[in-house]
Formats: C-alpha cells, sequence, structure tokens
C-alpha cells in the first residue's frame, strides 16, 4: 500500500519545537527575544490535530492499530483499548495519514502534558515503558516523549534505532532517561530533529551521530555527557544546544562547516582552547553562547563578519587578551544581547558598542575596564539592560535622567570608585542605579595627591610606585603630610644613586612636579621615569588640572 505524503507545513508543530527547543535559555538577567522558525516537512510530532484527509470510508491499519494500544498501555494510558479506531477517535498525541485506498496510517505519536491547551496522553511516570511494539509502525516518523519516565528512570532503548526509514524526529525530553545515548541512534539515517534535553544521560556523545546528515536540529542540553564535542559537518544543522553538560576539549573547528547553523548554544561546559576563527564563515548564525566555560585567548576578528548575529554570549571564560578589539562590534549591527561579564577583559571600553542601535541587553560587569563611560552609550536608546558594575571606570555617568529611570534597576554601575553623577540634572533623586555613587561635585572637593613613579628599573634598581591620596580639603596638616610621604618613599627608592632626587617646594600643601632637567639627568641609559602630580589648593574647592610630566630617551 502506498503512503500518502505529509502536508508541506504544520504550523504547529513548528510553533511547539520553537518554544520546546530552540528558545534561547539565558539567565534571567540577560532574557532576550529570540525566535527561530525551522520548516521541516517532517514536523508531525507535535501537532494537535489527529488525521490528515479525514475521509468516511478510510480505516486505521489493523496492525498499526493494535501497535498504537499496545504503545499506549505502557505508558499507563490502558483506557486506549476501548478506542474502536485511534486514528479516527480525534484525541490529541497521534496523528495519522491515509493512502490512496482509504487506509489510515500513524505518522506521528505525542505523550506527556505540555500544558492545559496541549493535552497529549499523560504518562504514569512512575510505571511508564516504551513498548516494542513501536517498531510495528511502519510510517512513523514522529515520536515524542514529555516527562513520562520521570519515576522510573531507564535508559532510552537502543531498539529505537530500527525505527523505519521514514522516521524524523525523536523527542525524549525530560523524561529521566540515565545512561548513555544508544550507539543505535546513528541508523536513523532519515532523522531532522534528536532532543534529548533535561535527562541524565551520560558517558560521550557517541561518534555514530556523525552519520546523521539530514539533521536539522540537535538538542542535548542539561544532561550529564562527557568527553569532547564531535567533529561535527552537518550541512543542514540549524540548532546546536550542548550546553549544561560536562563536556570538554576544544570548540570543533568544523562547525564552521555547519553553514546553516542559526543557533549555537555550548555554555555551561568545561570547554578549552580558543574561539576558532571558522566560526566566522557562519553567515547566517543567530546566537552564539560559549560562557561560563574554560576559553582562553583573544575573540577571534572573525566573529565581527557574523552580521546576522543577534546574541553574543561569552561571559565567565578565562580569556587572557587585555583589550577588546575597538572596531569588533562595528560589523554586528543586528546585535541585541551582549554579555561579557567576568572576563578579566581590560582596557577602554570599545565605544563602537554605543553604535548598535538595536542593542537590549548590555552587560560588561566584573572586568577590569578603564576610563570612561562612552558617550556613545547615550544612544542605546532601546537597551532595557545595562551593566558596567565592578569595573575600573572614573568620570561621570554618561546617562539622561531619562535613560537613567528608563533602565531602573536593569541599571548598574557600582564598584567603579571613580564614577560619578551631575547633580546639575535634575529629577534623579530616587535613581537606584546610584546608590553609593558620588556626586561629581564632591569628588572635585576632595583634596587628591598623587605621585606614581612607572618604571621597570632605574640605573640598575628595580622601579618603584609611591602614591598618597588625602581626601578632604579642610585639614591642610594632613595634605602636607601625605605628599611627604609619598615624596620619601620615592627618595628612599633612589637615595643610594640620587640623593638629592626630590624636593618638596615651599607654599601652602602644594605638590611641586620636578623639573624636565631634572628628570633628564637623573635617568640616563634611555631609562623612563614618568611623575604624575595633582596640584591642588588648600582653600581651593576646584580640582586642578592634573600635571604629568614623562622624561627619557
Amino acid at each position: 500500500m502506498a503512503s500518502a505524503a505529509l502536508p508541506a507545513w504544520s504550523p504547529i508543530m513548528v510553533v511547539l519545537v520553537v518554544a520546546l527547543a530552540v528558545g534561547v535559555r539565558l539567565p534571567p538577567r540577560c532574557r532576550a527575544e529570540f525566535t527561530v522558525v525551522v520548516p521541516d516537512t517532517s514536523a508531525a510530532a507535535l501537532v494537535d490535530a489527529p488525521q490528515t484527509g479525514f475521509s468516511d470510508r478510510a480505516r486505521t491499519d489493523p496492525a498499526e492499530q493494535r501497535a498504537v494500544k499496545e504503545v499506549m498501555a505502557a505508558t499507563g494510558n490502558g483506557w486506549a483499548w476501548g478506542i474502536p479506531d485511534v486514528c479516527r477517535g480525534r484525541w490529541h498525541g497521534i496523528e495519522c495519514v491515509p493512502d490512496r485506498h482509504d487506509v489510515y496510517h500513524v505518522v506521528s505519536l505525542a505523550f506527556g502534558a505540555l500544558s492545559d491547551d496541549t493535552a497529549f496522553p499523560a504518562c504514569d511516570a512512575a510505571a511508564a515503558t516504551l513498548s516494542p511494539a513501536v517498531l510495528a509502525l511502519p510510517h512513523l516518523r514522529s515520536l515524542f516523549f514529555y516527562r513520562c519516565f520521570t519515576g522510573n528512570p531507564q535508559p532510552i532503548a537502543g531498539l529505537l534505532g530500527r525505527l523505519g526509514p521514514a522516521f524524523r524526529s525523536l523527542v525524549l525530553r525530560q523524561n529521566g532517561h540515565v545512561g548513555p545515548i544508544p550507539a543505535e541512534l546513528g541508523n536513523l539515517k532519515a532523522l531532522r530533529v534528536l532532543d534529548l534535553h533535561g535527562n541524565q544521560l551520560t558517558s560521550a556523545i557517541p561518534a555514530t551521530l556523525q552519520s546523521l546528515s539530514h539533521l536539522q536540529m540537535l538538542d542535548l542540553s542539561y544532561n550529564r555527557l562527557a568527553g569532547p564535542v564531535p567533529q561535527f559537518k552537518f550541512q543542514r544543522l540549524s540548532i546546536l544546544d550542548l550546553s549544561h553538560n560536562a563536556l570538554q576539549g576544544p570548540v570543533p573547528a568544523s562547525l564552521g562547516q555547519c553553514r546553516s547553523l542559526l543557533k549555537i548554544d555550548l555554555s555551561q561546559n568545561g570547554l578549552a582552547g580558543t574561539i576558532p576563527d571558522t566560526l566566522g564563515d557562519l553567515s547566517q548564525l543567530m546566537l552564539l553562547d560559549l560562557s561560563h566555560n574554560a576559553l582562553s585567548g583573544p575573540i577571534p576578528a572573525a566573529l565581527s563578519r557574523l552580521s546576522s548575529l543577534r546574541s553574543l554570549i561569552l561571559s565567565d571564560n578565562r580569556m587572557q587578551f587585555t583589550t577588546v578589539p575597538g572596531g569588533f562590534f562595528s560589523g554586528l549591527k543586528a546585535l541585541t544581547t551582549l554579555v561579557l561579564s567576568g572576563m578579566g577583559l581590560a582596557g577602554t571600553i570599545p565605544e563602537s558598542i554605543g553604535e548598535l542601535s538595536e542593542l537590549r541587553v548590555l552587560l560588561l560587569d566584573s572586568n577590569q575596564f578603564t576610563g570612561v563611560i562612552p558617550a556613545t552609550f547615550r544612544r542605546l536608546e532601546r537597551a532595557s539592560e545595562l551593566r558596567v558594575d565592578g569595573n575600573r571606570l572614573v568620570g561621570p555617568i554618561p546617562f539622561g535622567k531619562e535613560m537613567m529611570w528608563r533602565l531602573g534597576k536593569k541599571l548598574r554601575v557600582g564598584g567603579n570608585e571613580g564614577l560619578c553623577y551631575d547633580t546639575k540634572q535634575e529629577g534623579l533623586e530616587g535613581v537606584l542605579a546610584l546608590a553609593g555613587v558620588a556626586d561629581c561635585d564632591s569628588v572635585r572637593s576632595r583634596t587628591t595627591q598623587h605621585l606614581v613613579w612607572i618604571n621597570g628599573t632605574v640605573g640598575g634598581r628595580p622601579g618603584a610606585v609611591a602614591t598618597s591620596a588625602a581626601s578632604g580639603s579642610r585639614d591642610p596638616v594632613a595634605a602636607r603630610v601625605g605628599s611627604c610621604l609619598v615624596l620619601v618613599s620615592l627618595h628612599l627608592a633612589c637615595v643610594a644613586s640620587y640623593p638629592a632626587a626630590l624636593r618638596l617646594a615651599p607654599g601652602r600643601g602644594l605638590l611641586l612636579v620636578l623639573g624636565l632637567p631634572v628628570v633628564k639627568s637623573l635617568l640616563g641609559r634611555r631609562r623612563r621615569l614618568t611623575i604624575t602630580g595633582v596640584v591642588v589648593g588648600e582653600e581651593s574647592s576646584r580640582l586642578l588640572p592634573s600635571h604629568r610630566l614623562t622624561a627619557g630617551r
């Protein structure tokens, strides 16, 4: 008997697959909108309609009807024995298609209540099993089990690898499955969707899965898988989610050959090494999440070619580079989520980030960024969360009151001792982001004196760094004492070679910066000495410009 083909599009299946397996799982603080539609002609596993092409004359194939009832009984749905015709019963969880002889064939089965609106037959989680009768459904294309075996943990049955050549979608989500992924699943040559999310699977990802050349979605997230990420080269793969496992080794460079990828999520593993340049070849990629691994080295400049990228999440890795390339973000115009938290990034924050007009979530917290917050950040009009806390930033916060009120609790700038806000802006009272942040007027009124000597060696002797900061211009004696301590520290470092190196100039607590001729005579032999002094009058509340002198040959 000939079997009729499935319809070219199954909308409900697409919606549910997107909701269950494609949606981006970000931490609550960086949740972002992300929708992927995967047109899949095999998408029958979750369709809510019982039949396609219903005919009064059509009847279910008797052998398939018996097999369906056995499968249902094994899940705890013994009531199925009372159904006269499983395809004509119009119950959710089964889809059938007729052939030209008006004989119905079962093409999809789904078990487990997703919600009140999608009431597939429930499972008896304490006793449910997978019946071998499923092999008696030669036209089966999709099989879906959701939370069906949680009270009776069991391995994934290897017999599933013997399903017919039409089988295309296997979804076993949050069932409590234990043990390894059966190598037999590599025999399902027509498989498009393999979703084993949220189980307790262990061991390595079997190499046999690399033979699934038609695979479009692979979700093995939230398990206990170990070993390396296989060298996948799936030309049709759109979704790859291996997050929340114990995978180790490098990110495979071969992923750059999976040119149809829309989403890569390898977060929460133990991956090491560098990010391969080949990922920059994925022109359709919309999400890249490599966070919470042990990756090192620079972010490849090749990633700036990902013009379709909407979410880039690299937080909590062991990156060793000192700064983000300034022009890196110029090609990422579609970016809506950028998370670079806890990476040890140093240097100044690239101004080009402020040119990302679509950006909603920007997390740069817990790094070592210095300098000021770029003024271009004022242009991030669509931002709903912005964090730069826990860095070494200085200067005034550039955001206007409208932006600060709009962001509310989602704006975090604390942990930067040098940041301040302008009290001349009205309406900032009660802005939570400014809690603990000084106003710029009070910062300007502080008496701060710094003397820094930066050099590896001077005259063969180790260099020194001396800093003094005396707050409160009300005590001129303390200011003079602080200055003297700094000068004494520097003097002790070089007194043997240069006994008259430093002198404190007379005057009301002023720190006198050494003259260039004296410094040149001290250095010699191409040494370099940098002395920075902040000159502040005792009676003035205005911070005078910093005087910086650099000498050397």
